[in-house]
């Protein structure tokens, strides 16, 4: 019945897009699951967020494993690439006001 109706009002890709994200434990892996995060997934391409640099160029490097992994799991065209991204660095603006430059980081010597 559920189905019928995510057919009927064009939700099923949606829904597939919500399955890879709310599952993405349980289809990579705790081990992977662990050192990324999926951000979102349009158009085929998912876009995971790495929680250091060094899994981000290890993820670049199993791309094609999840790819594989993920088609065997919610179909072959659900994600049809990935897009690493590294983790952000520390803010250093606080408040409405900043000042062009360095700033504080020029003064660690």
């Amino acid at each position: 019945m559920v189905a019928r109706v995510s057919l009927d009002r064009g939700w099923s890709p949606r829904l597939t897009d919500a399955t890879v994200l709310s599952r993405w434990n349980h289809l990579v892996g705790p081990d992977i699951a662990d050192h990324c995060t999926p951000l979102s997934l349009r158009d085929g391409e998912l876009v995971l967020q790495a929680e250091s640099t060094a899994w981000a160029t290890q993820l670049r490097t199993l791309q094609r494993q999840l790819l594989y992994r993920l088609a065997g799991a919610v179909g072959k065209d659900v994600v049809k690439r990935i897009r690493v991204v590294a983790p952000t660095g520390p803010s250093w603006r606080h408040g409405p006001r900043s000042v062009r430059g360095r700033g504080p980081r020029d003064t660690y010597g």
